[in-house]
């Protein structure tokens, strides 16, 4: 079996979703399938070996270029192929750009718009490159990909599958004349997938409405850590001082600032509580998190916000000096990788009930839910889990062993062939 998977760029940041395709290839790699790992806009940024081996399509440079200027795509190929060079993708995202759909709803139109827009000879050299791979299956890593379905067809008989991973996040960002219009293409070209994976019963119920895609055509693939690296173990008492964590984007959709709102709630009872954060912080929401400054100013030096870590290690390390990892989710996440790496290093989570987040606690019993949009309850459920050891040693001794049984590489390989069959 032969299978192509076309995943988006994160623009130099680690992306969840990419990051999830890339685990993803490896562990079919693993289990002796053929894998084609093809990275489209800008190359993808991993933490363990890249696996992906073909040049970046729809380079970010040019399909900039192409979208601005009507004239760009007349320029012979031979002349501007040298944009979409790794290298020089790399120096031009070296400083952080936006990635904001608030600033991007004309270039998403443009991309949707597949052969009737400035991007078709984009689709074709990607839809030629694929069929001379001659995968028996295709797979998109996000529907906003679809402009390429067309052409990728005309050349490729077998099935293509579209994976979902949270692309609603993005096309609610869009700003209008462009999000209906993007919604209204994206409908249409949605429908031309052979079948669409989620990662969550939630994700997969949402997004059937949210495309109006037929729901007896979506199938489910298990979210995946390679746990193999990640050393941490469940702890018998707490640390001194007892330390809730988060990890994920610091955005206002992830919650960070009604965790600090708990913290402070729950500081009156556990007067030497701290908070540690880490995660990659945009320049779009540089203002969001300076006002999450300012709230935690009464905790301190007991508030500490480490950045983005640059590698695993770090990031296992940061994980290592918590007792419980909360990130209270304003949307409905539908994935949740950081809740398994959490799991993988012997901490319990603390986590609103929704999205994929109850479904994910079920599958190891790992952590607590409590009702979202409440800091209170999210506090007092924090304070069960920091004052009762016997509980936390529990919940982190399930999740430390269902992550690994039930999230593994191995586990995603065999659902992956049981799938395409």
């Amino acid at each position: 079996m032969h299978i192509a998977i076309i995943t988006a760029g994160g623009a130099g940041m680690f992306c969840g979703s990419c990051m999830h395709d890339n685990t993803w290839a490896k562990a079919l790699r693993a289990a002796g399938v053929e894998v084609s790992l093809i990275p489209l806009y800008t190359p993808i940024r991993v933490e363990e070996e890249d696996q992906t081996s073909s040049p970046v399509f729809f380079g970010g440079i040019n399909t900039y270029m192409e979208g601005q200027f009507g004239w760009w795509s007349r320029i012979p190929r031979i002349l501007t192929r040298w944009l979409d060079s790794p290298t020089v993708i790399r120096l031009a995202t070296r400083r952080a750009i936006s990635t904001d759909a608030r600033d991007l709803g004309a270039m998403t139109l443009s991309m949707v718009e597949g052969e009737q827009g400035p991007h078709r000879r984009a689709g074709e050299e990607l839809a030629m490159y694929v069929s001379h791979l001659k995968p028996d299956i295709v797979c998109f890593s996000n529907a906003l990909l679809c402009g390429s379905l067309r052409a990728l067809k005309q050349v490729h008989q077998g099935p293509v599958y579209c994976l979902l991973q949270g692309d609603d996040i993005f096309l609610d960002g869009l700003v209008e004349p462009y999000r209906s219009q993007v919604m209204s293409l994206m409908s249409q070209r949605s429908a031309d997938f052979d079948g669409y994976i989620t990662h969550s019963d939630y994700y997969r119920d949402f997004m059937a409405s949210y495309l109006t895609l037929p729901l007896d055509r979506f199938r489910q693939l298990p979210l995946t850590l390679d746990s193999a690296p990640h050393d941490g173990q469940p702890k018998a008492v707490t640390g001194n001082p007892p330390t809730i964590g988060y990890f994920a984007r610091v955005c206002p959709e992830k919650g960070l600032d009604r965790l600090v709102q708990a913290v402070l709630l729950l500081r009156q009872r556990i007067p030497n509580v701290r908070l540690r954060a880490g995660g990659y912080l945009g320049l779009q929401h540089q203002s969001y998190f300076n006002d999450i400054v300012k709230a935690a100013a009464p905790l301190g030096k007991d508030f500490e916000y480490i950045g983005s870590p640059d590698d695993k290690s770090e990031k296992i390390e940061f994980l290592k000096t918590l007792d419980v990892l909360s990130v209270p989710t304003i949307y409905h996440e539908p994935k949740g990788i950081y809740v398994l790496e959490a799991w993988a290093n012997g901490l319990p989570v603390v986590l609103p009930a929704h999205g994929a987040f109850p479904q994910l606690v079920e599958s190891t019993g790992g952590g607590l839910l409590v009702p979202p949009d409440s800091p209170e309850q999210l506090a007092d459920a924090l304070e069960r889990v920091l004052t009762n050891d016997s509980l936390r040693l529990e919940l982190a001794q399930r999740g430390h062993a269902g992550v690994r049984q039930n999230h593994s590489p191995e586990k995603l390989a065999q659902a992956t062939m049981a799938l395409f069959g």
